[in-house]
């Protein structure tokens, strides 16, 4: 796994998106993981959030510790891609998250 110079190696993000949507196949074709609609939803939940820690960790780094690191943080098309696959995490993120949330809820009825 390459580390980039800007923190969390990009593998990692990529395989948060590859988590996300094994979970996301995974929640179409059975109708249930645990069994239950509750466990169902807190697991959607919990690994939604998981998800969004990455990059979420990644922009407080950007933002708040660039002036006090010595790291070279990346400029132009590198950041734009950079920032663009952070952003697609937080997004496979949310949608993990609103499944599991559509989960829990659904037992609730």
């Amino acid at each position: 796994m390459k580390k980039s110079r800007h923190g969390i190696g990009d593998g990692i993000l990529w395989a948060m998106i590859l988590l996300a949507i094994i979970y996301g196949v995974l929640m179409s074709d059975l109708s249930t993981l645990t069994g239950s609609s509750f466990w169902d939803g807190i697991l959607g939940v919990l690994l939604g959030l998981y998800i969004c820690s990455h990059p979420a960790a990644n922009f407080v780094t950007l933002l708040f510790f660039r002036r006090a690191s010595p790291r070279e943080f990346p400029e132009g098309l590198e950041a734009a891609v950079w920032v663009g696959l952070n952003l697609l995490v937080l997004l496979a993120g949310l949608v993990v998250m609103v499944i599991g949330a559509t989960r829990l809820t659904a037992g609730a009825r």
